[in-house]
């Protein structure tokens, strides 16, 4: 990811996935990124479920820590 992007949080696919959609609700468009999931549709093997990344850009960051109340 680039560096106009930050970590807002690392964990399971389905917290990822609740995140970004209470970000979508302020119009925060983050980017879920799954590379177990990346690496099995490429025909990799996976060992196991890996942590699952959420990005926002970040000019966003803080207002998105505060509407998350990390």
């Amino acid at each position: 990811m680039n560096s106009n992007y930050r970590s807002i949080y690392v964990g399971n696919l389905i917290e990822a996935q609740s995140i970004a959609a209470k970000l979508k609700e302020i119009n925060i468009i983050a980017v879920v990124k799954d590379e177990g999931e990346s690496a099995r549709r490429a025909g990799f093997a996976s060992a196991g479920l890996g942590d699952v990344k959420v990005f926002v850009h970040k000019d966003e960051f803080e207002l998105s820590k505060k509407h998350l109340n990390f």
